[in-house]
């Protein structure tokens, strides 16, 4: 391992709190060499005196725009809006490719400042696989989320728990009617999360994947009661749901969750809404007569911060521990260069990872 100082930073989204390193894995890291700051933070599942335990270096929430420039800063969600010069390189899930809103703002804040963005959402090996995800836990909460809302019992606002408190809400009560569910995407990541939560709560789902929907059966889909997006579309795909769906006399479905919330993308499978959820708010009624209410969450996991981070830790370590090899790392790098030429943007000199 050469000389890598990696920086983890403090979440500015108050109810981010997951971490992208956990302190047994940081521990690790820090055993082979790795020099680890972590920034203190109020919210994150882990407390900063387990990091200190493990031998990292502790700063100050935000201090990362004063790390030094070698240093690789690590986070999961946006950045905050300042500085508007970014230098150094930073690894989160930067959601600026497919033309997402403020992308190119994000991309030209790194152009100034020389800096690179890793994306963590193109971590991938050499056949195009995610090396690091939270898809699982991510399914498992939007069928959840679904869940509890169709059967009534989905109080907001939301709040982290434990694997164990959320399944006992899930499990069928007195009372509760039976309903049908979809699950599109399946066989991914995400897609196996939801169909597993949907067991918990003794509804066996429908599962579609890429057999089922490259000739979609409208009516069909329509004829669910309880519809999970799982898909992450990466070239364009007619839509699963239109609006004209939505006002369809015939439509059952009474509860969409979209759990990978790609709003504003002109990717988006599910074009029928123009802004997420919240914590505060996480449910919002798109059709009155019959009702159909939708659940478009976009950092989901973090409902369960302690079971998603040690298991997108333990996929993340290895990446990192050969961070200077090139590799997966190489291909992030290339993919934000590729980016950057096609919005014509002046990248300066971003270096080498």
């Amino acid at each position: 391992m050469t000389d890598l100082h990696l920086w983890l930073r403090h979440e500015v989204r108050s109810t981010e709190r997951r971490t992208p390193i956990v302190p047994a894995d940081a521990r690790r890291l820090v055993g082979s060499g790795v020099t680890l700051t972590v920034e203190e933070s109020p919210q994150r599942i882990f407390p900063i005196e387990e990091y200190e335990a493990a031998g990292c270096r502790v700063a100050p929430a935000g201090s990362w725009t004063r790390a030094p420039e070698a240093a690789v800063v690590i986070g999961l969600k946006e950045l905050p809006d300042r500085p508007d010069r970014l230098a150094h390189r930073h690894i989160f899930f930067g959601h600026a490719y497919k033309q997402q809103p403020g992308a190119e703002e994000l991309l030209r804040r790194f152009a100034a400042g020389g800096g690179a963005l890793l994306d963590l959402e193109y971590l991938v090996d050499d056949t195009g696989r995610r090396l690091a995800a939270f898809g699982f836990w991510a399914g498992y909460l939007g069928a959840a989320l679904a869940v509890l809302q169709h059967r009534g019992r989905l109080a907001a606002p939301l709040t982290p728990t434990s694997k164990e408190e959320l399944d006992e809400g899930l499990r069928p009560a007195a009372g509760d009617e039976e309903f049908t569910a979809l699950v599109i995407g399946a066989l991914g990541r995400s897609g196996r999360g939801a169909r597993v939560a949907f067991l918990t709560a003794g509804v066996e789902a429908t599962a579609w994947d890429l057999a089922e929907t490259r000739d979609l059966d409208r009516p069909a889909l329509l004829g669910h009661d309880v519809l999970v997006n799982a898909v992450l579309a990466t070239t364009p795909i007619p839509p699963f749901l239109r609006e004209q769906d939505l006002d369809d006399p015939a439509r059952r479905l009474r509860t969409l969750c979209d759990v990978t919330v790609d709003v504003g993308s002109p990717l988006n499978v599910l074009p029928v809404y123009d802004r997420t959820t919240e914590w505060t708010a996480p449910v919002r009624r798109l059709r009155e007569e019959p009702p159909l209410d939708l659940i478009a969450i976009d950092n989901l996991p973090s409902l369960l911060p302690l079971e998603s981070s040690t298991d997108f830790s333990a996929a993340l370590l290895p990446e990192l521990l050969r961070f200077e090899t090139g590799g997966s790392w190489g291909r992030c790098l290339d993919r934000f260069h590729q980016t950057c030429r096609e919005l014509g943007i002046d990248k300066g000199e971003f270096g080498d990872v």
